[in-house]
């Protein structure tokens, strides 16, 4: 009898063993990734500022070549950027060798070829600052000091997703005009005193052109991704119907992530985590019409989602369009180090790092007090969406560790 028992209790303290091996290995484990998401944190925030300063110090290659190569499946540009200043300068002052319309789309941009070859996307200011855009959270034209936010928004965040976006100024008559193609010259018009055009887009009417502060226009240029990675277009799972009385199935069935989750490329790999990020990413800056994303082609879900054309942020900073979170409140799922990156920019730390990464920008400043105090506000709002899932469903559950192979079935 005491054999018995003494190997009942061999096996009761085997098994004990067993699971506090286990339970501190991965506290072990998770403590060495919020560290390091912390070092990472405090790395991004030391290289806020960027000062635009055309110097680039040992290379020989041009800033086209080094923003090219920095492209990866994952990110378009790295953590450490010593030479983004360089880029970023070039981006706001290289000639312009050619302007076109942009491509296709519904809103009104142009294409512009810069010296040494690179392409850009301008898109001309609309609105000032403080103007605020009424009606459903989409409306209203693209805002072109969205775009430039929401890139030193994706680097505050550390998701590394947007293309490099920087505000330019540039004289339509002596800039523009002189390298113009006829189908971009013929939408040129005068009025009043001031220069204006309208190019071609779904929306772009004769009647509603972007004009100059005489002949010089405010705008932001955003870089072209390199040809070698060409884009393959994706429906949102989330999108929006744009029709008035229609839902998508999203706005009305709460298990509808059950289904996205069955589907490819959201039943395996990133894809599913990067469009909760993108959720997380698009409230905060107000952002209702993602209705479609980019990936590179050929990934087979293993690209990063890339954070494109986010004109349509910052309309209304009275506006918290809840909806845009459904992904995150819908699958109850996020990045343990988009969680944590979170924490870190709570009690005014988003609002004061964004104005700081912003500051050196030619179109400085970039947004009014009060889109900045909205995000702020919208943070709080994300927060608490992430305590309700664990609340429901468990930390373990909920917060998922992104370095690791990923399953959403």
């Amino acid at each position: 009898m005491k054999l018995k028992q003494r190997a009942v209790l061999l096996v009761i303290l085997i098994i004990i063993f067993i699971f506090t091996k286990v339970f501190l290995i991965d506290n072990l484990d998770t403590s060495a990734a919020n560290r390091e998401d912390q070092r990472a944190f405090h790395r991004m925030m030391a290289s806020l500022r960027v000062e635009l300063d055309p110097r680039l110090e040992h290379t020989l290659q041009s800033p086209w070549e080094i923003a090219a190569q920095w492209v990866v499946p994952r990110e378009v540009y790295p953590e450490e950027t010593p030479e983004l200043g360089a880029i970023m300068h070039a981006m706001a002052t290289k000639k312009i060798i050619k302007a076109d319309v942009g491509y296709k789309g519904t809103q009104l941009k142009a294409l512009l070829i810069l010296e040494g070859g690179q392409k850009v996307v301008f898109k001309p200011k609309r609105y000032s600052r403080d103007y605020v855009v009424e009606g459903e959270p989409y409306a209203g034209y693209d805002r072109h000091n969205a775009e430039v936010a929401a890139f030193h928004l994706d680097r505050i965040l550390g998701f590394r997703r947007a293309p490099l976006v920087v505000g330019r100024f540039v004289n339509l008559r002596t800039e523009i005009k002189p390298v113009a193609t006829e189908q971009l010259l013929s939408t040129f018009l005068i009025l009043g005193n001031n220069t204006c055009f309208y190019g071609k887009c779904y929306y772009c009417r004769e009647t509603e052109p972007a004009c100059a502060e005489g002949d010089i226009m405010e705008g932001s240029v955003t870089l072209w991704l390199p040809d070698v990675w060409p884009l393959q277009k994706h429906r949102h799972p989330w999108g929006r119907t744009y029709r008035e009385g229609k839902l998508a199935r999203w706005e009305y069935d709460d298990s509808y992530c059950d289904a996205v989750k069955k589907t490819s490329p959201y039943d395996s790999g990133p894809r599913l985590l990067d469009i909760v990020d993108t959720a997380v990413f698009d409230y905060l800056i107000g952002n209702a019409d993602r209705h479609h994303y980019e990936s590179f082609q050929d990934d087979e879900g293993a690209s990063m989602l890339i954070l494109l054309d986010n004109a349509k942020s910052f309309g209304n900073p009275t506006l918290d369009e809840r909806s845009i979170l459904a992904p995150l409140y819908q699958c109850c799922i996020i990045r343990v180090s988009t969680w944590n990156r979170l924490n870190y920019l709570k009690n005014g730390v988003l609002k004061s790092a964004l104005k700081s990464a912003m500051a050196h920008d030619p179109i400085s400043p970039v947004l009014s007090d009060a889109h900045l105090d909205a995000m702020d506000q919208r943070l709080l709002g994300i927060l608490a969406t992430v305590k309700q899932c664990t609340d429901q469903f468990g930390t373990d559950t909920v917060l998922v560790e992104d370095r690791m192979t990923l399953s959403h079935l």
